[in-house]
């Protein structure tokens, strides 16, 4: 028999979509606050929320007639129409929150206007008590109170965590909605303990502070600003460099008109984005402000509104891709603070020459790193950014009497290098080689290691990308084919693929059931290393069919050329001239994201004067 539920039920199966536990209670309540235009919200747990939950803000206040709707489903102030619904600007819009929250729980709202001469306080256990607010004394502002949360449904208080699981979950709920909102003051207390309160963030330092506070002083001190508008959006805030790639997604925070969002879109965009500088087990970390009409997206599709759904996705894919992208390969080395960003005549016109838009500050500029706007005319080295051709500087065995000179350590120092022209050299001069590994070179700062195979594989990578882009990697005919053996199935992939291959300076064809016959290799590749790089060739794409990543797109581009230049970058214990070292250092610095190699790990660190010192106690 059909039959309509009672309204009892109706509230708790909604519960089910809003309420999952504590954290999700301090979403809604501190949202509703911001869309109530407060400035400071206070929040109370104990228990990690279990037993209380109590949000206090100095917002705007609700009518004391209008206080029994707020607590009934499908009644809200923040939309009157479809035209409303179109252009969402609030965080909460549904009216399911309050009633929700209150069929599991122990609710009280306490309210007051700025204009009334005292509050209003309406709840009740599970359900409303009375439609007849009672009067209460109460500052302007609205306070929350969840008592008890799932009294009445013990089946699914049994599903909660432990109170320090569900301490931490509410907690980071708080911190990404302070994440969003710098011009709002944030307090939590815990167990009758302040944790922390953050004052309003209204100077690019004080921004620059929360973000540190809440993301850690690692991903502050390794991370890039970003601010450009186009398309019609406005794309904004911290990028964090390769080096702080993370095990895991845990700090990737992208809002959308203000609204968190967890979206299959934009995450795909922003890691393609870092696709050939981090390892494809590793994350990005990024803390990014998406601003766009809001008619071209929908927030409505998803129940906790953290999916969206854009009207124009591949304009927003492009926009995310790009702005992010450009500003990886804007980065430079800059031994004072290790990167710095500087784009280029050529960048600007990729990027669109973005300016920020309107009269909204602009993201403060982390300490370790230096920021330079599209329009800056002053870049930080001679060399500038990236369009810049490489030198045609390749290594090479040495013959004759190098050969010899080679062969021994390399003890050559160079008085004061690099003192003469600092800006001109900012990775210095070479000093020597350390265990056929890294290279010294000295600068107007101090010390520069670097690792020399990661450095020259990420030097031959982007040089191969920009041959690729000018028609194909140049290749050498070999006098004699050599024939690989594999797998039949690998050489049956590898065959089909022949033509795409060509393009990379591989040409190739079968040789027999289990073979592949090798005519022609990419110039910088040694002849050694044919078999290992057609094995690997083999291994990455059976790999990579089951997401469907290869045969044509970006990844499988970027997978071939990275494979070629690992083989053909300088291996360890390989001797280096002077005149070779010296050679990769200025390479380095013509070359886009030559800070970190294909797989995203550092080529290069600086030591500092005032860091040696402290090692041999200098001064003290």
């Amino acid at each position: 028999m059909i039959r309509v539920l009672p309204d009892q039920l109706i509230n708790q199966i909604a519960a089910g979509e809003v309420v999952e536990r504590p954290a999700a209670v301090v979403k809604e309540l501190v949202e509703n606050a911001l869309d109530a235009g407060a400035t400071r919200i206070e929040v109370e747990l104990e228990r990690g929320g279990t037993s209380l939950i109590r949000v206090r803000d100095n917002g705007r206040g609700i009518p004391a007639e209008e206080l029994p709707l707020a607590l009934r489903r499908h009644a809200t102030s923040k939309i009157a129409s479809f035209e409303d619904l179109e252009r969402v600007a609030s965080l909460g819009f549904r009216g399911e929150a309050l009633p929700s929250i209150l069929s599991v729980s122990r609710l009280r709202v306490t309210t007051r206007q700025v204009e009334a001469d005292h509050g209003w306080s309406l709840g009740g256990d599970g359900a409303i008590d009375t439609e007849t607010p009672a009067p209460a004394a109460h500052p302007v502002g609205t306070s929350v109170e969840v008592r008890d949360l799932f009294f009445n449904t013990p089946a699914r208080r049994k599903f909660l965590k432990s109170e320090a699981t569900e301490y931490r979950q509410a907690q980071q709920a708080l911190q990404r909605i302070a994440l969003s909102r710098f011009d709002v003051g944030f307090a939590l207390r815990h167990n009758q303990r302040n944790v922390w309160d953050l004052a309003p963030a209204l100077t690019a330092s004080a921004r620059q502070a929360r973000v540190s506070a809440i993301c850690g002083e690692a991903f502050v001190d390794n991370a890039v600003t970003l601010d450009e508008s186009r398309l019609g959006m406005r794309l904004h805030g911290w990028v964090g460099l390769p080096s702080v790639a993370r095990n895991q997604a845990d700090l990737q925070f992208l809002y959308v008109n203000g609204r968190l969002v967890r979206d299959r879109l934009p995450g795909f965009a922003l890691r393609r984005a870092f696709a050939d500088v981090m390892h494809s087990t590793h994350y990005p970390a990024y803390v990014l402000y998406l601003e766009l009409d809001p008619v071209s997206v929908d927030v409505n599709v998803h129940p906790q509104k953290t999916e969206v759904r854009f009207r124009d996705a591949g304009r927003v894919h492009d926009m995310l891709f790009g702005a992010v992208h450009q500003l990886l390969r804007a980065v430079r080395p800059d031994p004072e603070r290790h990167h710095q960003v500087a784009l280029s005549a050529d960048a600007q016109s990729a990027s669109g020459g973005a300016q920020p838009a309107g009269d909204a500050p602009a993201p403060a500029v982390m300490p370790g790193y230096a920021a330079r706007s599209a329009s800056s005319a002053q870049f930080g080295f001679r060399y500038g950014g990236g369009s810049r051709p490489a030198s045609a500087w390749q290594l090479r065995e040495p013959v004759g009497a190098e050969a010899q000179a080679s062969a021994q350590p390399v003890t050559t120092t160079v008085a004061d290098a690099g003192a003469s022209e600092p800006d001109e050299h900012p990775l210095g001069h070479a000093l020597a080689q350390l265990h056929g590994v890294y290279i010294l070179a000295q600068n107007r700062h101090g010390l520069v290691l670097v690792d020399a195979h990661a450095a020259h594989e990420r030097v031959l990578y982007e040089r191969m990308k920009r041959q690729l882009e000018q028609g194909g990697v140049g290749a050498q005919q070999l006098l004699v084919p050599r024939t690989v053996s594999l797998h039949e199935d690998e050489a049956d992939r590898l065959e089909a693929r022949a033509d795409e291959l060509a393009r990379y300076g591989i040409e190739i064809d079968r040789g027999g059931p289990g073979s592949i016959r090798v005519r022609a290799v990419p110039l910088l590749l040694p002849e050694a290393a044919v078999g290992d790089l057609l094995g690997d060739l083999a291994r990455d794409e059976i790999a990579s069919e089951a997401d469907s990543h290869f045969g044509g797109a970006l990844e499988a581009q970027q997978r071939v050329l990275a494979d070629v230049a690992c083989k053909s970058a300088i291996k360890a214990n390989r001797r280096l001239s002077l005149a070779e070292m010296e050679a990769l250092l200025r390479d380095m610095e013509r070359t886009e994201l030559s800070g970190q190699c294909n797989h995203g790990r550092p080529t290069w660190v600086q030591l500092g004067m005032n860091e040696l010192d402290r090692f041999f106690l200098r001064g003290r």
